[in-house]
């Protein structure tokens, strides 16, 4: 598998970004869920969240119209940018 740099530059040059893919490999969660686990900002969260989904890094697994506990997962493209952070440690320490 080829390795979109690109796509990992943009993931770790924001904590925020990191931490809400970080959490998502653990699997499903809400922007709320993510922001409670990694202590930062929901508004921070939930702009990272519209990011890595631009990119596909991400989605939203419930209808575009829920506005509350709007549920999102990784893509299998976002599961492998991170699974190369991880392997390449480049993942910001906890």
């Amino acid at each position: 598998m080829s390795v979109d740099w690109d796509e990992v530059s943009y993931v770790i040059s924001s904590q925020y970004r990191s931490k809400s893919l970080s959490r998502l490999a653990d699997g499903p969660a809400t922007p709320s869920r993510i922001a409670n686990d990694a202590d930062l900002g929901i508004a921070h969260i939930s702009r990272a969240l519209q990011g890595l989904r631009e990119r596909e890094l991400v989605e939203l697994l419930v209808s575009e119209d829920r506005r509350k506990g709007r549920v999102y997962g990784t893509t299998e493209k976002g599961a492998d940018v991170w699974e190369h952070i991880v392997e390449e440690q480049m993942a910001p320490v906890e």
